[in-house]
């Protein structure tokens, strides 16, 4: 019986962590080397009437060298495929709003079909790329269920997004505190529960 080998992102690393944890500002170490690279910044842009998004929108420009190309986008599949040097993609939680609020909050079973199709592509893409890939996401389900349908679908489908970059992606970084665990070796969870064959 032939096994189909698993598919491997093999240029990709994910980065992931909680907020204010110091994810984005590794992600970034792991390309500072690069003279040229293309910053994705996948969420919504900044605007006047949020200040405090607009705040955070610039410390991160700041820190990015004068030679880093921004590209501000939701379709982060495309521009994977269309860029011949390493990339930076900031962040799935941010991306995954921007799909929802493309597609609508007021469908959440239609909506869902959006982001897992648009995950489906993106591993593709991250598959299929032979540069550098730095992605950096959230991890958002550590505390209180969310008291919203929203709230725990953004939850719930942002969980299996994460899950799906890691299960591909070369190597995966937890950052915590401003401290960085190395998961890239730890044992995948499987997605389809094992089959058991109990002896006649």
């Amino acid at each position: 019986m032939t096994t189909v080998p698993p598919r491997r992102a093999v240029t990709t690393t994910l980065v992931t962590g909680p907020v204010r944890s110091g994810k984005s500002r590794h992600a970034e170490d792991l390309l500072w080397l690069s003279e040229s690279v293309t910053y994705v910044a996948a969420g919504r842009r900044a605007t006047p009437d949020d200040p405090e998004w607009s705040r955070r929108v610039a410390d991160h420009q700041s820190r990015r060298p004068d030679s880093w190309r921004t590209v501000e986008t939701a379709d982060v599949a495309a521009t994977i495929a269309a860029t011949a040097g390493p990339l930076l993609v900031d962040c799935l939680g941010t991306w995954l709003t921007a799909l929802v609020d493309e597609a609508g909050w007021d469908d959440l079973e239609a909506a869902a079909e959006v982001v897992r199709a648009a995950g489906d592509r993106l591993v593709e893409s991250l598959c299929a790329t032979t540069v550098p890939v730095v992605v950096v996401t959230n991890e958002v389900g550590w505390s209180l269920v969310a008291t919203t349908a929203s709230g725990r679908f953004f939850q719930d489908e942002l969980g299996r997004l994460n899950a799906q970059v890691a299960s591909v992606a070369a190597g995966v970084h937890l950052v915590v505190a401003g401290r960085v665990v190395d998961l890239s070796d730890a044992p995948v969870v499987p997605t389809q529960p094992r089959s058991r064959t109990l002896d006649a």
